[in-house]
């Protein structure tokens, strides 16, 4: 026995039997020890393996408050390091590692650390085991963290043996009501000490049978799809869970005709099902994928997942684990990695601000976090369970109970559709958790803009569809939300951008009906009215246009933007004040400025005529040129447009929401989408 503050651990080592991270029979798997792939590159092994500090940590309170603490006005704690540094570990498989003498390697990181305070809220587990098979001379010791982060020894226990051995370590999941995290660290002696393999597991089997259909819209994204098709076929563990892979193909460059589609198919053999349909978006592809897994296959679980994504296998079986082992039914969420840059991830979970009625990060929680650059154990925020009103469908398992019950995806064509899905299952008391460790990567929102480009009428859209349906009862901050970003646009010069608006407004208006008969024709109708517009226009570079006057000193200088709120308003009199004024025809045909994306802000555009701006993802420029007729006459047209909303506002809810029935219903996306174009 080994005395902790917890409690007391019994941990075990005895001679292990077959190979792999088994378990005991009748214990399931609920999450592999894995490392990174030989293509990774260097720092996503920060997800795997923390090789930079030693589990050496302790404790002081109260502290002034710096980078590495957490701060709640009660009490204050630091979490202090040793930092060893470099590479320490030699990762020889997909589960195993080795550590040479004399040195030492934690497990406290992303897809290693298991997430013990989301198993407690939400599954009918009271504790899990950690089992590691080990081979050679050194030590393992166990942590556990608070919700404040604060590191908790649970137990320890040496390893001396030239085979396999099997250290079993029992953890209660009672001390995380609030968060905490459970992890392993590894200390090799005077020789080696290799982990051939490991995992966390139940002390029992699943319920229920594990049967998933993967799912995958894709729209010219056939390299990708086929990388996704490849890892789901290729993993044992993966493959055995798999009823059906759908993939509804909606765009020009097909799958099928993708290099390496026939071995990714020969893996999946009958299971993988492609088919084709017009581009209907998202909505249009997960309602497809949904609607063939219920009305073609025995699946008991529906894997929704991007196109554009690169899969961590692992993360099917553990979203299936914790659907499994769920108190009830329940979606489970991945959470998104940056695909750029590979240690970041995006989010720890998604809530909606029912008042402006816009998604937004958790609370006390941060965006784009690099754990190549503070750890797990140094992100004291990141021990608090954080919970979610929806997870969006880069990755996101429903469970077929759940479709059944409340329906297909709304006809949204994209945006909304996955935060809408999440709030009317929580609106039948179907919670969302969104659950670390499990995870896929995509591309990074960092570099992107959509509320600017086409895709910024089924934002405005959808947003007003999505709250008529689960939103407030009165709409004034939500719309007063929307005058105010109208107004930035304004600024910004892009007009195309609020013509869009416009466009979304008058069919939010015109009712649910029209939104079956607008999923296959909206995108050409936004397209063709963005077209009318310079700003809705992109050129391939700066060179395609005229070179701005200003030298090259006075080309990089870029106003502070203004602090406070006097400093603001000021700003935005200045702005309102400069479209009084006639437009510089000159500015029309030769640029004033070229502004870089990052400098492309709304107290700066709103005193130029014409600017060259750089697209968010840096591949192209927009000539925007400004027209003061048509400011005034959009802004007086968002205002009428905005007060008609909030007038027709009870009306307009009791209208969607009786709809409903029929816009998420299996009938109706067959008779009047899926069957029109067979």
């Amino acid at each position: 026995m080994t005395s902790t503050v917890g409690g007391t651990v019994e941990m075990t080592a005895r001679p292990a039997g077959r190979p792999g991270a088994d378990g005991a029979e009748g214990a399931a798997l609920l999450q592999r020890v894995i490392l990174p792939r030989p293509a990774d590159p260097t720092s996503v092994r920060a997800l795997y393996l923390d090789e930079g500090t030693a589990t050496s940590m302790e404790t002081t309170a109260p502290t002034a408050y710096r980078p590495g603490t957490f701060d709640d006005s009660v009490e204050e704690y630091v979490v202090h390091v040793r930092r060893s540094g470099g590479r320490v570990a030699e990762v020889v498989s997909r589960t195993g590692v080795r550590l040479p003498e004399r040195s030492e390697v934690s497990f406290a990181a992303y897809f290693n650390a298991f997430p013990a305070a989301y198993w407690r809220r939400w599954s009918v587990l009271d504790a899990v085991s950690l089992r590691l098979r080990l081979r050679g001379r050194g030590r393992v010791d166990v942590y556990r963290s608070t919700a404040k982060g604060v590191p908790v020894h649970l137990a320890g226990q040496t390893v001396a043996t030239e085979d396999d051995t099997e250290v079993v370590v029992p953890v209660s999941l009672t001390p995380f009501a609030d968060g905490g995290w459970v992890w392993f660290d590894l200390s090799s002696d005077n020789d080696a000490l290799e982990l051939v393999s490991g995992g966390w597991y139940a002390d029992r089997e699943a319920p229920g049978r594990a049967a998933i259909a993967v799912g995958m819209p894709t729209f010219n994204r056939p390299s990708d799809c086929v990388a996704t098709l490849t890892a789901l076929g290729e993993d044992p563990l993966v493959s055995e869970t798999l009823t059906a892979v759908i993939i509804p193909d909606q765009g020009s460059s097909k799958v099928r005709d993708q290099p390496g589609y026939a071995e990714a198919a020969a893996a999946l053999g009958d299971r993988l099902r492609i088919i084709d349909q017009p581009n209907l978006g998202g909505s249009g592809g997960y309602a497809r994928i949904m609607h063939e897994a219920l009305e073609t296959t025995d699946c008991e679980q529906i894997l929704f997942m991007d196109d554009d994504v690169v899969l961590e296998p692992d993360s099917v079986l553990r979203a299936l684990a914790f659907s499994r082992f769920a108190r009830e039914d329940m979606l489970v969420g991945g959470q998104m990695l940056s695909l750029q840059a590979r240690s970041h991830l995006h989010a720890m979970g998604e809530v909606v601000d029912r008042g402006h009625f816009f998604w937004q990060i958790a609370p006390h929680t941060e965006d784009d976090h690099d754990f190549a650059v503070d750890s797990l154990r140094e992100t004291l925020w990141m021990h608090r369970r954080t919970d979610v009103d929806y997870n969006a469908w880069w990755m996101c398992l429903i469970p077929r109970t759940v479709a059944e019950r409340i329906g297909l995806p709304l006809p949204l064509f994209i945006k909304w559709d996955d935060c809408e899905y999440g709030l009317r299952a929580g609106s039948h008391g179907i919670p969302t958790a969104t659950v670390p460790g499990v995870a896929i990567w995509h591309m990074s929102f960092v570099e992107k803009d959509d509320t600017s480009d086409w895709q910024a009428y089924f934002h405005v859209r959808n947003r007003l569809v999505v709250a008529a349906l689960h939103g407030p009862d009165n709409p004034r901050a939500m719309l007063a939300d929307s005058l105010k970003r109208t107004l930035r646009h304004l600024f910004l010069l892009e007009y195309s951008t609020i013509a869009l608006h416009h466009m979304a407004m008058r069919d939010f208006l015109s009712g649910p009906k029209a939104l079956f008969g607008a999923l296959p024709t909206a995108l050409g109708a936004v397209r063709a009215t963005r077209a009318e517009f310079p700003d809705g226009t992109v050129h391939r570079g700066a060179d395609d246009l005229p070179r701005p006057a200003l030298g090259a000193r006075e080309a990089q200088l870029w106003p502070r933007p203004p602090v406070g709120r006097i400093a603001q308003v000021a700003a935005l009199a200045r702005g309102l004040v400069h479209q009084m004024r006639p437009v510089d025809p000159a500015a029309h045909e030769r640029p004033q400025r070229d502004v870089p994306a990052e400098h492309s802000q709304w107290f700066l555009l709103s005193m130029l005529d014409g600017a060259a701006v750089t697209t968010s993802d840096g591949s192209g420029v927009t000539f925007r040129k400004r027209d003061r007729e048509m400011f005034w006459a959009m802004l007086r047209e968002s205002v009428r447009l905005h007060a008609e909303v909030g007038k027709a506002w009870p009306a307009l809810r009791r209208r969607y929401r009786d709809a409903m029935g029929e816009l998420v219903s299996r009938t109706a996306w067959r008779e009047q989408v899926f069957d029109r174009f067979r």
